[in-house]
């Protein structure tokens, strides 16, 4: 059973962008459990009834708002934020995009696109893209770090060394995350909530969904960590590998390169032997495909995998 937050941000106590000026909303001791009110990438922009016509005159200046920063009393520079992930608290809806400009096929998808989701919100149980996709949920917040040393604001967007907009899948219930500490109290925030997505959010969104996430923060003095780390509590794949994959691949010296061939190629695939349309093909791969990197020692050539699981069509 997961701890019981004693304090609860709610979706109003937040920011856009990372600033170490920015004050605390509240502080707090190591050990301290905390309920985060997380409002989706687009701040409210996307809702329900959302038209394509949305996604054209999108405001990117309220994108991924991260509810915080929370001050963690005695953190310092060369400790580490030692996240535990408890719990999610799904909102039931969600929306997938694609932003022209934006993604990893912007030269193939000039246009913008949208899909609605509505899934069980209590039983989970996958949810469905078309009469021919339901894609496996597993809930996370896509946006999860600290303050950096540098003054100023910095964009959401890039990850950084302490954090950020990951969007690492894996960091879900039970997961413990590491992030080191730049500055004085941390400064830790969350956002960009996700009720699933495949590893590399190839279209630039994933089941894009606001939700409450529970996580308690603790404190590893004198860490001296380089970048982000994180220990699962046991399989991160098993709910998409019951009934295998299809695997397509890119090879070249530029692993960018191979990257889009293996998307690309999945996409055909799935237009071939499932009529899907190449945008609905593009959406669904970002939500439930992965990129691996299968190769990359021997010169001159580099291997990208795409991972296509198969019981999403099924």
């Amino acid at each position: 059973m997961s701890a019981r937050p004693g304090h609860t941000i709610h979706n109003h106590q937040h920011h856009i962008g990372w600033d170490n000026a920015l004050p605390p909303v509240l502080t707090v001791a190591p050990g301290t459990t905390i309920a985060f009110d997380c409002q989706d990438a687009s701040g409210g922009q996307l809702v329900p009834g959302s038209t394509v016509g949305d996604v054209a005159t999108f405001d990117f200046s309220r994108t991924n708002p991260v509810s915080g920063p929370i001050f963690l009393d005695g953190a310092e520079p060369g400790d580490a934020v030692k996240v535990t992930i408890e719990s999610f608290a799904p909102s039931g809806f969600g929306w997938t995009a694609v932003f022209p400009g934006f993604g990893l096929l912007t030269d193939q998808f000039p246009d913008p696109a949208l899909h609605l989701w509505s899934y069980d919100k209590v039983r989970m149980t996958p949810a469905a893209f078309s009469p021919i996709g339901r894609v496996p949920l597993k809930p996370f917040a896509g946006t999860i770090g600290l303050a950096p040393a540098e003054a100023g604001l910095h964009s959401v967007v890039p990850p950084r060394r302490v954090g950020g907009n990951m969007d690492i899948r894996d960091l879900s219930a039970g997961t413990t995350l590491y992030l080191p500490v730049e500055v004085a109290g941390g400064l830790f925030s969350v956002g960009d909530t996700h009720a699933a997505q495949g590893d590399g959010e190839i279209c630039g969104t994933a089941i894009e969904s606001p939700m409450s996430v529970t996580l308690t923060l603790g404190l590893i003095k004198d860490a001296r960590l380089e970048g982000p780390r994180f220990t699962t509590p046991g399989p991160v794949t098993r709910h998409l590998d019951e009934k295998g994959y299809e695997v397509t691949t890119g090879i070249g010296p530029d692993l960018m390169t191979g990257a889009r061939e293996a998307v690309s190629r999945m996409i055909d695939l799935l237009g071939r032997t499932h009529g899907l349309a190449p945008v609905d093909a593009y959406m669904l791969c970002s939500v439930c495909g992965d990129l691996r990197i299968s190769e990359i020692v021997d010169l001159p050539n580099w291997l990208v995998s795409f991972y296509f699981p198969r019981m999403v069509l099924e």
